[in-house]
């Protein structure tokens, strides 16, 4: 690519030379040209009033088919069709030029939009592609982690891989903000809440048995401290409240 734009450029910086010099050659042309037929037109003119005059006189028959301008003027004539051939092949060739450069940028600029286009078709495919790995690996962390069935309703303080450092940091993060934390993720550990991301800080789990999600950063779901009593997640609460309903 980088060969194809240093080539390009280089033929693009003798353009405007090459046309001022066919530009330059078509004005002397056009200036013959009109010089000739200034000319021209000055001799058929007084050809004309000498043609006039003589049929006057007698001396020419006034017969159309025998009456015709000088060699002369018409040599002059056949010499402006031929400068004009010049310029209009002279116009050609700029033409031809400008056109050959436009389509070399056209199809470099097509070849930048494939690559474009294949560059974001790779990373829309690349978060699913982390997503799949990344639920994976949740998946079997969650397994050996707790388990529907050994699930504990306690409130989760801070995870026993963090440092106090981490800890610090992502719960004041989580607690004022609510918003999801980059923090670097083993693919082999668990994540948790709406935010898919792992345990850290002040944490909830929901009482229903059957959550799909269990645990939730207190940042996430707009809590700031610990819930008396039984707490159920934006999911479950409605499931909840049906079955009271009933």
């Amino acid at each position: 690519m980088s060969s194809f734009v240093d080539e390009f450029q280089a033929n693009l910086e003798a353009l405007p030379n090459i046309l001022q010099k066919k530009y330059s050659l078509l004005r002397d042309l056009d200036k013959s040209l009109q010089e000739i037929q200034r000319q021209n037109e000055q001799r058929c003119e007084q050809e004309i009033e000498d043609i006039k005059r003589g049929v006057k006189a007698g001396n020419i028959t006034p017969n159309t088919s025998l009456i015709r301008f000088s060699d002369e003027a018409l040599d002059e004539q056949k010499h402006s069709i031929r400068i004009a051939d010049e310029k209009m092949a002279l116009a050609v060739q700029a033409y031809d030029l400008v056109d050959a450069h436009i389509q070399q940028l056209d199809q470099f600029l097509k070849l930048c939009d494939e690559d474009n286009r294949r560059e974001r078709d790779t990373a829309a495919a690349a978060p699913a592609l982390l997503a799949s790995s990344l639920d994976g690996g949740t998946k079997s962390g969650r397994g050996s982690e707790s388990g529907r069935g050994g699930r504990k309703k306690t409130r989760l303080v801070a995870t026993e891989e963090a440092t106090e450092t981490e800890v610090a940091v992502a719960t004041t993060f989580a607690n004022t903000t609510g918003m999801q934390l980059d923090l670097p993720v083993d693919p082999n550990e668990p994540t948790y809440c709406f935010c898919n991301q792992v345990s850290y800080g002040d944490m909830i789990a929901c009482d229903n048995p059957d959550c799909k999600i269990e645990w939730f950063h207190f940042g996430c779901v707009g809590l700031k401290e610990k819930v008396k009593g039984k707490w159920y997640c934006s999911d479950c609460a409605p499931l909840k409240n049906r079955r009271r309903g009933r």
